[in-house]
């Protein structure tokens, strides 16, 4: 055990982060462990296509060309790694590193943790366990769809192990992102198994920096106040043996660090005030944010519970193909144009082929410009085989359009109409016992060592919070925004949106105004959607998650805005009455 707070950098939120992070982390203040975060649900469905292409890889190589020109630097520095870019070969990256790191003369120790793919074992699985879907309860046996991967989310037991048994770089597949800071920070303060609290607040810190700038203002509604926006920095979270936290970031990049951007992270992509991960329940409705000094935030109050006895699987399948373009309207009678569009391109349309169109914007009265006449309209046709969306020819019908459809009619005419079909991959979020879960880390020597499974589990259910109610007097219809930040982003099927105030004398109005049925107002397409509410008074923030906003999963669904990522600021452009009080002065979000 350490009596210094661990210093975790993260260098990657997503498979495509900035390439040169890995680099920036080290020319950077001075760390104990890089964490690098590249499996989204729709990076693991297109891994997964790749895997069935080449079952020698499926890993991020991403990863291991950011890796590669620094290996003398880590070994120099005694800095560790640790990421989940082995997505579904873990085994092959961390045989790859090792050969990079010999061809560079380095001496490094790489474990590679394993356990989370499934996809194998998953008929005999499915006999004495349903795979429950998440939401829906259905049994994985009703889903009319052949898996080609399975992977369960582990904790991050394995990675202290492999720290532990003296590893450098720890390559992981599907463990959770927060696992990536959780498993270091319980290796350096040599925590146990069962210190609820103290692992809670490492999955608090964990789940603030894994999307790398998104918590020192990238993806931030306040934005504009964000010094440093051209090239944000990336996080680092300092955390301490109590499991508390400071949230911070390399002071020479931009961007910076508040309660409000941390709020922004702590607030994305969760289930609700119980956050649950392999390892334990976390109660983030237990959390504190306060400032810690210049571009500082102190995490405290975390609190934790034994860990619920099953785990997500997420379990992906191709589900057919798809092919999009997108072609432009201008000017006056957009709907009856998108209309006719509609109505042309899907002239005889081969049995199994369904089409989309998508109208994105709305052109400007009076326009200044040609571009603000202009609103895009997105195409996609998708079908179950390849056969008849290749015979249906998209291209070449938007082609064949410029002489006999509606005025103004065009494309981009500086990129080509996409041709080739791409795959529809679908997700099935699946719920299984933790304990049938192989968890293991693998040493570059072949020694395995098993990771037990939690001492102790229990089911805890969200908490309910009674509906607001009342209307506030004096008000005046401005956007949402004007005294509010959000962020949305996916969950499987669903899109979550947490929205909050800085200001304390705007939360009773703001949680007033955000009740279920006031959403539904806000946003007409949830009408019939289950919604499921929760507040964070501590936060002033309420929560939102909107079952089956988006379909089935990112990978699948017809939107355009596939992730939901964009949901919260559409929210926060819509009018609300806001009282006069909150408007004078100061901005008030």
């Amino acid at each position: 055990m350490r009596d210094r707070a661990i210093r975790i950098a993260n260098f990657s939120g997503y498979l495509g982060d900035r390439y040169t992070a890995l680099a920036e982390a080290l020319d950077g203040d001075p760390v104990d462990v890089l964490a690098g975060d590249y499996l989204a649900e729709v990076t693991l469905a297109i891994l997964a296509a790749r895997y069935r292409r080449d079952p020698a890889r499926g890993y991020v190589e991403y990863f291991l060309d950011q890796l590669r020109p620094h290996l003398a630097t880590l070994a120099d520095r005694g800095v560790k790694v640790v990421t989940n870019a082995g997505g579904f070969h873990p085994a092959a990256l961390a045989d790859a590193v090792r050969a990079a790191a010999a061809e560079a003369g380095v001496t490094l120790s790489v474990a590679h943790v394993e356990g989370d793919n499934l996809l194998a074992d998953l008929g005999e699985l499915a006999v004495a366990h349903p795979l429950t879907h998440l939401d829906t309860g259905r049994p994985l046996s009703s889903w009319d769809t052949t898996p080609i991967a399975a992977n369960a989310y582990l904790g991050g037991w394995g990675i202290a192990a492999a720290l532990a048994g003296g590893a450098d770089i720890v390559v992981c597949g599907r463990v959770t992102d927060a696992s990536l800071a959780a498993g270091p920070a319980a290796w350096w303060h040599g925590w146990d198994p069962g210190d609820w609290d103290r692992l809670a607040g490492a999955v608090v810190a964990g789940h603030v920096v894994e999307c790398g700038p998104q918590a020192v203002g990238g993806n931030f509604s306040g934005f504009t106040a964000v010094p440093g926006m051209t090239r944000p920095g990336f996080p680092i979270a300092e955390i301490a043996a109590d499991g508390g936290c400071v949230i911070t970031k390399h002071a020479r990049d931009g961007g910076t660090v508040t309660v409000d951007t941390v709020t922004a992270q702590l607030v994305y992509e969760i289930q609700g005030p119980r956050y649950l991960n392999p390892d334990v329940t976390v109660h983030l409705d237990d959390v504190r944010l306060s400032p810690a000094g210049p571009g500082r935030v102190a995490i405290t109050g975390a609190t934790g519970s034994p860990p619920p006895p099953t785990t997500k699987v997420a379990v992906f399948g191709q589900i057919g193909y798809s092919v999009v373009n997108t072609v432009y309207v201008t000017g006056l009678d957009v709907d009856a144009k998108v209309a006719l569009l509609r109505e042309q391109l899907g002239r005889d349309r081969p049995d199994g082929v369904e089409l989309d169109v998508t109208r994105i914007g709305v052109p400007a009265e009076d326009p200044g410009s040609q571009w603000d006449a202009t609103a895009a309209v997105r195409i996609m046709a998708t079908s179950r085989e390849r056969e008849p969306l290749e015979r249906f020819g998209l291209s070449t019908r938007i082609g064949s359009l410029y002489l006999q459809s509606f005025p103004g009619f065009f494309h981009d005419g500086g990129g080509e109409l996409a041709v080739r079909v791409r795959p529809r991959i679908d997700y099935w979020p699946a719920v299984l016992a933790a304990d049938v879960v192989p968890h293991r880390v693998v040493f570059g020597d072949g020694q395995a060592e098993d990771v037990p499974s939690p001492p102790q589990t229990s089911i805890v259910d969200q908490p309910e919070h009674p509906e607001p109610d009342g209307e506030p007097e004096g008000t005046r219809l401005v956007p949402l925004g004007t005294v509010a930040h959000a962020r949305s982003g996916d969950k499987g099927g669903n899109c979550n949106v947490g929205v909050w105030t800085s200001d304390p004398a705007a939360w009773p109005w703001l949680r007033r105004t955000l009740s279920t049925a006031g959403l539904r107002k806000l946003l007409p397409e949830t009408a019939d959607l289950e919604i499921v509410r929760h507040e964070f008074p501590h936060l002033r923030a309420v929560h939102f998650v909107l079952r089956g906003l988006l379909g089935t999963g990112g990978s699948a669904n017809l939107r355009v805005d596939q992730v939901g990522k964009a949901v919260g600021e559409y929210l926060r452009a819509r009018l609300v009455p806001v009282p006069e009080e909150l408007l004078e002065g100061e901005d008030h979000r």
